[in-house]
């Protein structure tokens, strides 16, 4: 290639690299206007109202960012909850439910269906029945439809030789599950047949 087709060349890289940037960022403006309030300027305003305007979009940016960074708190703090929920259900479902519980509690969540759930789970496995029915209770409380509880309470049930219960139970999640082929519901007809326990 000739020196004069090199610059030739790397000019029109140039050109099309530019093209490209301009589509980019025109593609990108109504993504953005969702979040970024965009002046239309099809709609001429006065010179008071813009300044009003400008206020406005000041606080509206300032609100925009309280906004953002709230949300990625909440994110933060929700990824924190499912990583310390998981390392107590993984305790407890080890046999270690003391730790579990402890570690459930630290959560500072327990009106949270899950976190209530399993402290009860750790507490009837321990045989701290009482502690169990207590926080079954409290899960459901929190969330009335709240499977998993249903069934571990109708295992509570069988436990305390309250049958009949337990096969109220069973129906409840049946009815939630909305057929007989959840693993809640197995796993309470296990219990109840005596085929199994949790």
């Amino acid at each position: 290639m000739n020196p004069m087709s090199l610059q030739q060349a790397l000019h029109r890289v140039g050109i099309v690299a530019s093209a490209a940037l301009l589509v980019a960022a025109l593609g990108v403006r109504p993504a953005l206007a969702a979040a970024t309030p965009w002046p239309d300027p099809a709609d001429p305003v006065k010179q008071d109202d813009q300044k009003s305007n400008k206020k406005k979009s000041k606080k509206n940016e300032k609100d925009e960012k309280s906004g953002a960074i709230e949300q990625q708190e909440r994110q933060l703090a929700q990824e924190k909850f499912m990583q310390g929920y998981h390392a107590a259900y993984e305790l407890i479902m080890a046999g270690h439910y003391e730790a579990g519980i402890v570690a459930l509690h630290a959560l500072g969540r327990d009106d949270h269906p899950d976190v209530a759930n399993y402290i009860g789970y750790a507490n009837r496995k321990m045989g701290n029945y009482e502690q169990s029915k207590i926080w079954y209770e409290a899960a459901l409380k929190a969330d009335p439809n709240h499977t998993r509880t249903w069934s571990y309470y109708g295992m509570w049930q069988m436990e305390q030789g309250n049958r009949l219960k337990a096969e109220d139970d069973l129906q409840k999640v049946k009815l939630l599950c909305g057929n007989t082929d959840c693993t809640e519901y197995k796993q309470l007809r296990d219990v109840i047949d005596g085929t199994a326990s949790y």
